[in-house]
């Protein structure tokens, strides 16, 4: 009887063939050649060395946190509380060994605790509370994140020195958050592949029920499962605060979402039962690039998010096709097909043409909606804390508008409010060898290791409305948050005569902003003894959350005569709460000077505004980078001065 028998692949030729199954075999792997190929295309400054560390460097906490995730949704479950309890186990380790004194060993082992004590309450009310798992970690979420706030009482706490190494290099250039990350994900793969919790997962994932009937103990698997998840996250939150050299109580907010994303993105199946550590670090390591890349080609931070979600949404159509197209061809072939037939030959080509479709739109999205540049135009980076408020959109355009006379090429990113996404930012200005670059912080700490970074390279740092703790700015252009909130409180107290009773609608809890402005105000209005305030309660620099919260507070408190809102965004949803009360028996101040603010102002219904004229920081910031960049002597201090607008200036005021 004749056997068929195939030739031997060997050499060249074999390790060809190995590398194109390898590929073909994991939609994720290739989904992240080709966007590896199409950013060197697109960037002479992505295949450094130091630009590939930068990448290995922002994938770590969310490759870390991700690898934990992985064993929840493995098993069919979810787990939203990743970020928050990151940032609790760092704030509980930095309050440890700062301000209650503990041996530094024994906070960290304090930190792990936390992690895994709030994995175990997410499992038990899981398997014996019967919740469902998104409820269940969406309540520890807010839980732990409150938690965080309570004991950091808001502020960004220092990281004892001992454990911020985590964060720094081994021999000046071999990160050690990657080394962490590598670490832990050997951990992952070997917790998935070679244990019996690992085999356990699986099984749950698979089939819940047929898991229990077989003698599984579901419920305590359950609890470790998600203990496990809680540890990693307790290591990511360590890793993430080393590299802030502060534990920062808003940090990792939406992190477990970019974990999710990554576990999917690497092959898991939400319905359970499906994934490996493997495909999650390239998950994550898909998302760094991504980020990386679009920075370094200068895309516009509000694209940057529609280029990332498509980019995303294409990988895992890859990776579908590929599955689909390998059931589809076994089935039809049979168990006997061999390499070249046509349902191979159709599935490759399927693969081939989503490759070819991701390659594209990429190319096309970053050509199209990039900045072009010259070699001999000077090129600066701008990182803002955040584009969701209006003042600092208006600092945007003040620094487009001076970049554009001066003919500077111009790279502005927007940090989210992220000190972690900020500290990536300013690696990446960094590597892509940028003539200067301005810094926004989030937080005054947390901006110190990347503004460091750029001294080491020899590259400017002009900060921006707020300075930058332990590192060396060329020049700090601001105002004065602080006298801008005493400005407030007098400006506010001689409307109501010294007397009456007032709100205080606070910022973001943790921001250096809402901090500065709300001691300067509580301060100034301890000058007048008869105003009280009766109540205060943050909205989060926002206007929807202005209008909630104050329509909560004169539930309480009808008889109030003023508000203090930190911005004017929260001021404009007290006016709204108000209705007609707004501008005659209730008197609103509000800080910032945006449009939207001068026109409340202009109507009556907004009191006063104290105004930063956030478009004149912003061309002053491009000046002063511009004559830093050239060498030439800055002033270490510029003053924006502030300025109180009320209906009887405003028309005088831009």
């Amino acid at each position: 009887m004749a056997t068929d028998t195939h030739p031997s692949r060997t050499g060249a030729g074999g390790a060809g063939h190995t590398l194109r199954r390898l590929l073909l075999d994991n939609g994720a792997l290739s989904a992240l050649v080709v966007l590896l190929v199409a950013m060197s295309l697109l960037s002479g400054d992505f295949l450094t060395t130091q630009n590939l560390l930068n990448v290995g460097v922002q994938a770590a906490v969310t490759a870390i946190l991700a690898f934990g995730v992985t064993f929840v949704i493995v098993s069919a479950g979810i787990d939203l509380s990743v970020g928050s309890v990151a940032a609790l186990s760092a704030t509980v380790l930095a309050w440890s060994a700062t301000s209650a004194g503990v041996p530094v060993w024994l906070a960290v082992v304090m930190a792990v605790a936390t992690g895994i004590a709030c994995g175990f309450v997410s499992g038990a009310l899981v398997a014996y509370g019967k919740l469902p798992s998104f409820i269940a970690t969406l309540a520890m979420l807010s839980v732990a994140r409150g938690l965080s706030l309570v004991i950091s009482q808001g502020r960004p706490i220092p990281f004892p020195d001992s454990v911020s190494v985590l964060g720094d290099t081994l021999g000046g250039w071999l990160p050690v958050p990657v080394l962490v990350m590598i670490a832990m994900g050997l951990v992952a793969a070997l917790v998935l592949a070679r244990t019996y919790i690992g085999r356990s997962m699986y099984a749950i994932g698979g089939n819940e029920e047929a898991a229990r009937l077989s003698g599984l103990r579901v419920k305590k698997q359950k609890l470790a499962i998600y203990a496990l998840s809680g540890l990693f996250a307790a290591v990511a939150g360590i890793v993430l605060a080393s590299r802030l050299v502060s534990a920062q109580p808003q940090a990792a907010q939406g992190y477990e979402l970019d974990a999710i994303a990554a576990v999917v993105i690497g092959g898991a199946s939400l319905a359970g039962g499906v994934g490996k550590a493997s495909g999650t670090l390239i998950g994550a390591l898909i998302l760094a690039v991504l980020r990386n890349g679009l920075n370094l080609l200068s895309v516009s931070a509000f694209w940057q998010q529609v280029v990332i979600g498509v980019v995303i949404a294409l990988a895992v159509l890859l990776d579908t096709l590929r599955r689909k197209a390998g059931s589809g061809t076994a089935a039809a072939a049979g168990p006997s097909a061999a390499p070249g037939t046509p349902g191979k030959g159709r599935k490759a080509a399927v693969q081939l043409g989503v490759a070819v479709v991701c390659v594209a739109a990429v190319m096309a999205a970053v050509t199209f909606f990039k900045s072009g540049s010259s070699g001999d135009t000077t090129k600066v980076g701008m990182s803002l804390s955040t584009l969701n408020n209006p003042f600092f959109v208006q600092m945007k355009e003040g620094a487009q508008e001076q970049a554009k006379a001066a003919g500077v090429d111009l790279t502005v990113t927007d940090a989210q409010n992220d000190a972690s996404q900020q500290a990536n930012q300013l690696e990446n200005f960094t590597s892509s060898g940028v003539d200067s670059v301005i810094v926004n912080p989030v937080d005054s700490d947390a901006a110190g290791p990347g503004v460091r970074g750029a001294n080491k390279a020899g590259i400017p740092v002009v900060a921006a409305d707020r300075g930058v703790n332990k590192a060396e700015t060329a020049t700090l252009v601001a105002s004065d948050n602080v006298a801008g909130g005493k400005l407030a409180a007098k400006t506010l107290a001689d409307r109501l005569g010294g007397k009456g009773s007032i709100i205080v609608l606070q910022g973001t809890a943790g921001t250096s902003a809402s901090r500065e402005r709300g001691a300067g105000f509580a301060a100034g209005i301890k000058a007048y003894p008869g105003i009280r305030i009766v109540a205060a309660q943050p909205a989060d620099f926002d206007r929807t959350k202005g209008l909630d919260v104050m329509t909560n507070l004169l539930q309480s408190h009808p008889g109030i005569t003023g508000v203090f809102a930190e911005n004017d965004e929260m001021a404009l949803g007290a006016v709204k709460a108000l209705g007609s009360k707004a501008g005659k028996s209730v008197s609103v101040v509000g800080f910032d000077g945006t449009p939207d603010g001068l026109t409340a102002v202009e109507a009556g219904t907004l009191y006063a505004s104290v105004a930063q004229q956030p478009k004149e920081l912003g061309k002053i910031a491009v000046q002063n980078a511009v004559r830093a960049a050239d060498g030439k002597k800055v002033d270490g201090m510029v003053k924006v001065p502030v300025k109180v607008v009320t209906r009887q200036n405003v028309a005088d005021f831009s």
